[in-house]
């Protein structure tokens, strides 16, 4: 793990296939620090997200979802949420003391990265459309809560990543100079 950088969370918000999953695993490969998705988590913990959906409602899934989102603040490092965590209330608070990334996506590409989508939100015949809706209601609150934000449509992956990984590295940098300056102060 990178130095000075234990119990640290770096949170990355955007739509349903802005590349949250794949450039925060490998942002938090080359940063040395865990990675923690929590559609990953709900999973692992409670089965396939489609199902929760479908036997116990999209509420009891936002339920499971805010408990992996505390859990992965707790963890540290990189921290990928689902697109509809951020409409929690307390999630929101949460993320308010966290550097937060924001991955946007524009429609024609994530066309592509839906194809064959078991999302729940996005079942039916046209789920660009559904993706549109979703995104445009969501995207005030990713916007308010963005520290930065990168856009996923162009460009290599590794690129995204260099530029996510570098601009960590310098919010925990200028965290930790303004700890020491801190500490120096105190009497």
């Amino acid at each position: 793990m990178t130095p000075g950088t234990a119990g640290r969370a770096v949170v990355l918000i955007g739509p349903m296939g802005a590349g949250k999953t794949s450039i925060g695993r490998k942002a938090a490969r080359e940063l040395r620090v865990p990675f923690f998705d929590t559609d990953v988590a709900v999973t692992r913990a409670h089965g396939p997200i489609p199902e929760i959906f479908a036997q116990q409602g999209e509420a009891r899934f936002r339920e499971l979802e805010r408990a992996a989102v505390r859990e992965g603040l707790q963890t540290g490092g990189i921290v990928a949420l689902g697109g509809g965590a951020i409409l929690d209330a307390d999630t929101r608070a949460d993320l308010r003391r966290h550097p937060v990334v924001l991955l946007t996506v524009d429609a024609r590409t994530v066309a592509g990265r839906l194809h064959a989508t078991t999302r729940p939100l996005l079942q039916g015949d046209d789920a660009l459309s559904r993706w549109r809706a979703v995104a445009a209601e969501r995207g005030p609150v990713y916007d308010d809560l963005a520290d930065v934000t990168f856009d996923t449509s162009t460009g290599h992956i590794k690129d995204i990543v260099t530029r996510v990984t570098d601009w960590v590295r310098a919010q925990w940098a200028a965290r930790d100079a303004a700890a020491t300056a801190s500490e120096s102060e105190a009497p």
